[in-house]
């Protein structure tokens, strides 16, 4: 009897030991599967890392390599010597100022957007050129009447832009376009000398700012240039 009682507690025990012997081997193998996925999430975040710092040093280059040959390009036609003494000149401050505020420029520039904004903003000059001659011979219409109708004022309103540059951009286009002066920028709101009931009325309706927004890709305006270029996207993709 006590044999019996013996071997079945020594049989209990040694199930108990087998038991215990899987489940320690299961843990193991969990911690196995766990260490092995967290390397492998650290890898990827790793590499993610270095791809996304690499793509960022190459923007930040493109960036300043395309502000330096814009300045470059400008300050060749403003000053209008070509002798080697002003070119090189030229060159240096061009790449002194774009190395201190290539950001500026290209402040918002997702990667493969910047040979669009460039496109789009050689497409928006004929247009400005355009409204420059209409306001040209809008204001010299007012100054050759007797009664010269003019009616100035100082107007505000509200845009939608968000960076600093497609701002600066619209000021200055509103500044070259005879009729209106931009007197100051508060945040959001321009606040714009106008001549004239009617170039008041064009500011109010927006369609500069709209194609402002739409050379740097901003969010909140939606221009149908836009939509044309996402139907050809989809069109490629096939959906």
């Amino acid at each position: 009897m006590e044999v019996t009682l013996l071997i079945e507690a020594t049989e209990s025990a040694f199930k108990i030991l087998e038991d215990a012997r899987n489940h320690a081997a299961g843990i193991m193998d969990t911690t196995v599967e766990l260490m092995a996925e967290e390397s492998r999430v650290l890898r990827d975040k790793k590499c993610r890392a270095i791809f996304t710092g690499a793509q960022r040093r190459k923007t930040r280059f493109h960036n300043f390599m395309g502000t330096a040959i814009i300045l470059f390009i400008f300050w060749s036609l403003l000053s209008g010597h070509f002798d080697l003494f002003h070119l090189v000149l030229g060159a240096v401050c061009s790449l002194a100022v774009s190395y201190l505020f290539h950001d500026l420029l290209f402040v918002n520039v997702r990667i493969g957007n910047l040979r669009t904004m460039a496109w789009r903003f050689l497409i928006y000059i004929p247009w400005l050129l355009g409204q420059i001659l209409i306001a040209n011979m809008h204001v010299a219409a007012l100054v050759l009447r007797p009664k010269m109708p003019i009616s100035p004022r100082i107007i505000r309103f509200k845009t939608k832009l968000e960076t600093d540059i497609s701002k600066v951009t619209l000021a200055n286009s509103i500044t070259l376009t005879p009729g209106t002066i931009t007197i100051d920028i508060r945040g959001d709101e321009f606040y714009v000398h106008a001549l004239s009931h009617m170039v008041a009325d064009d500011l109010y309706g927006g369609e500069m700012e709209d194609r402002v927004a739409h050379i740097f890709m901003e969010g909140d305006h939606l221009y149908l240039q836009d939509a044309l270029d996402a139907a050809r996207i989809y069109e490629t993709l096939g959906v």
